[in-house]
């Protein structure tokens, strides 16, 4: 079965809902089960897709509806890297040894050639191209270990859909250990206060909702199960490589910019 990768990058905050109510976050977002990484369900990516080839006149029925299941199948959108605060330059993307495993696996299963090996990284510890002794990750300090091997880096490039975005990975890259990653990505997305007002423009319904930080990396793998739907796929983003998705698009949420990664290398 073929199959290709979706590298989708926020360009704004990312609302994908359906995650359980919590402390005083009245709308977190979605996360897997296990891992509480945050996540974005493969119906509603399908779903949102089904909507970009409608508006762009393409055909939609390739996603299927109510009668049949169509002609491709859609994984969920896994978080790669997170942008997170630090003392030591604006922000850094944050990433772990398992989520780099996932991807490795994830991209043989698409057929798509990775280059890199496993890694391991002691809790506390950092990895980073940088020659600092310490990162500081929101108000926490890490020790820096190794440094990142170049053919890593390169396959992340390949997920990143503007060519200036990803020239910054090299300086901006972290990779921290699976447990400290895991801190972050329960705790550290951005919060945001939104309010409803009456007619006198006093409030009347103000709520918080958690998000997916612009600049924060996902990917999503699509596999075809009718021989030409994935060109179809394709063609969607040659002149509009964009896609909106989850809560709040009427206020601009929600927009990722997207890659296409077809088997052997990106474009």
């Amino acid at each position: 079965m073929r199959g290709m990768m979706l590298g989708m990058l926020a360009e704004t905050h990312i609302h994908s809902g359906a995650g359980r109510s919590e402390g005083f976050v009245d709308l977190p977002v979605a996360r897997e089960a296990v891992t509480s990484y945050p996540v974005i369900a493969g119906s509603s990516l399908k779903g949102a897709l089904r909507d970009a080839a409608r508006e762009r006149g393409m055909d939609e029925s390739i996603f299927g509806d109510q009668d049949r299941a169509g002609d491709v199948l859609v994984s969920d959108a896994r978080l790669l890297l997170l942008p997170v605060r630090s003392l030591t330059g604006s922000y850094r993307w944050v990433t772990c040894p398992h989520i780099l495993e996932r991807l490795s696996r994830d991209m043989r299963l698409c057929g798509i050639s990775d280059g890199f090996g496993n890694m391991s990284v002691e809790k506390g510890k950092a990895c980073c191209t940088d020659d600092l002794n310490q990162i500081f990750l929101e108000e926490r300090e890490f020790q820096r270990s190794n440094g990142i091997d170049g053919a890593l880096i390169d396959a992340l490039k390949k997920m990143v859909p503007h060519k200036q975005t990803a020239s910054r990975l090299e300086r901006q890259l972290v990779i921290i250990s699976d447990d400290d990653f895991g801190w972050f990505a329960s705790y550290g997305l951005p919060v945001i206060a939104r309010n409803k007002l009456d007619d006198n423009k006093k409030s009347k319904n103000l709520w918080y909702e958690e998000a997916l930080a612009p600049d924060t990396l996902m990917y999503a793998m699509v596999f075809e199960r009718k021989d030409g739907a994935l060109g179809k796929v394709q063609s969607m983003f040659e002149t509009k490589p964009y896609l909106q998705l989850g809560g709040n698009e009427t206020v601009g949420m929600g927009w990722f910019a997207v890659k296409i990664l077809e088997q052997g290398e990106g474009r």
